[in-house]
């Protein structure tokens, strides 16, 4: 309930004292600029050495010989170890090395899946203090900010260059929009719609992954695995996220993206309750062939009984492939994944982004910044460290290993990217607390119409 109360502090009144505030610092600290909004010149690689401006119309190009001063870039970030913090540090490296004279002010507050820095904005953004951008799911999560207009319109300045909005499919584009306008720039897309399993158990039960066509198909295999001696799904139970992504992934197999986008991005919940019913059995039935101890376990650990050969199948994020790849599991012969039955021709998405928030502290050096994370070389640095794709369709695939090469034919073939609900992109934040409730309810057996009951809830 604490989240819940912390946005809605955000309404438009508060924002307009908060913005009051924060914009008469940021002015004062700038020399009079307006907030980061000029569009560059010709922007062709996001950089300020060429003679490109990424001004807010005070006259200075944004370059070294321009002697334009920069206040300092404070990106704030959430990955604290592994293959994203490796990424997102290269990212910045790349950036100071274009920019040797904006200083620059990395804030890493890792822990709790993001949530730690996600209270730490907004305490900041209440405070008038918040930094030049940080890491943000886009989508519906953002619209705590942008219903408080404390966003900033980047399509001149940003979505301008670099021939970013020919390169992003519209997926993409509109959780770069919640609002209506350019707020933010995805630099990573995760699928939500893969299911991985490994080749050997699945052989040996005889399975056949290609062959499944719908979600309930999903429960006839994981009967079949059970039979043979070896556990369904590895997945665990003791956090909501695993189960509600999964779950969202059953109702887009068994309907479509529009019905999919109506549920969890329109709220139309009681228009669609037998969908969701059906939805919601299913889960449950994969329920029964998960892991004893599903409820202490975390994902990783589930799915180390995939790497073992203990279980079959597993439904995450492509963030799993990284597991099999540390262990060196060979793709396609030891381990492999189809979308999810049902879901084929849709690439489910998680994204992080960096928005631009007004009354920014550092304008010139965000929108550098921003211009850049929008660019094939930022994506081609960042994406093949962290395992996830690029949200541009334009950049060079040969840095990527199979499994992602793979992805990336997917998602440029797609017709439709809904996004991730579980992550909050599909649903505000407040929304998303009560959502995983009905969800810790679904894992728990609750009645199928009851869970909906609690769902229709989430949206009043």
């Amino acid at each position: 309930m604490t989240e819940d109360n912390s946005n809605r502090r955000l309404t438009r009144r508060n924002a307009l004292r908060i913005a009051g505030a924060a914009g008469a610092a940021s002015l004062a600290g700038c020399g009079g600029s307006d907030g980061g909004d000029g569009s560059s010149g010709d922007g062709s690689d996001g950089s300020g050495g060429d003679g490109t401006d990424g001004s807010s119309g005070d006259g200075s190009d944004g370059s070294t010989d321009s002697g334009t001063q920069y206040n300092t870039l404070e990106v704030a970030h959430w990955w604290g170890e592994g293959d994203g913090l490796e990424a997102i540090q290269s990212v910045m490296d790349a950036f100071k090395e274009q920019h040797p004279d904006i200083p620059f002010d990395e804030n890493l507050i890792a822990g709790g899946a993001g949530e730690n820095l996600q209270a730490n904005i907004r305490t900041r953004v209440q405070n008038g203090n918040h930094p030049s951008t940080w890491q943000a799911w886009p989508g519906n999560n953002l619209l705590p900010f942008t219903d408080a207009n404390l966003l900033k319109d980047i399509g001149d300045s940003v979505w301008s260059e670099n021939s970013m909005e020919d390169a992003y499919l519209q997926g993409v584009k509109d959780a770069a929009q919640p609002a209506g306008n350019y707020v933010t720039v995805p630099l990573n897309i995760h699928r939500i719609n893969n299911l991985f399993y490994n080749v050997e158990v699945v052989e040996d039960a005889g399975v056949d992954p290609t062959s499944l066509e719908t979600p309930s198909d999903v429960v006839d295999a994981l009967q079949t695995v059970d039979e043979a001696g070896y556990t369904g799904m590895a997945h665990q139970t003791g956090s909501p996220w695993s189960s509600f992504q999964m779950f969202a992934t059953v109702l887009l197999g068994e309907t479509d993206a529009e019905t999919y986008s109506a549920i969890f991005v329109d709220g139309e919940v009681e228009a669609n309750s037998d969908a969701l019913e059906s939805a919601v059995e299913t889960t449950q039935s994969y329920l029964d062939y998960i892991p004893s101890d599903a409820g202490s376990i975390s994902w990783t650990e589930a799915n180390n009984q995939v790497i073992n050969g203990e279980a079959a199948f597993l439904h995450q994020g492509d963030w799993a492939a990284g597991t099999y790849l540390t262990n060196d599991l060979t793709y396609g012969e030891e381990w492999d994944h189809v979308a999810f039955p049902g879901t084929e021709g849709y690439y489910a998405l998680n994204m992080d982004s960096f928005p631009y928030p007004v009354n920014n502290p550092s304008p010139e050096a965000t929108t550098l910044w921003c211009q850049f994370a929008g660019t094939t070389e930022a994506q081609e640095i960042f994406n093949p460290k962290k395992g996830s794709i690029p949200p541009r369709t334009d950049v060079n695939t040969e840095p990527f290993n199979d499994f992602s090469q793979d992805q990336i034919s997917d998602f440029q073939d797609s017709e439709a990217q809904p996004p991730s609900v579980a992550h909050g992109l599909a649903a505000p934040p407040s929304v998303l607390s009560s959502l995983e409730s009905a969800i810790s309810s679904l894992n728990s057996g609750n009645e199928p119409s009851n869970v909906v009951s609690q769902m229709a809830s989430a949206y009043q």
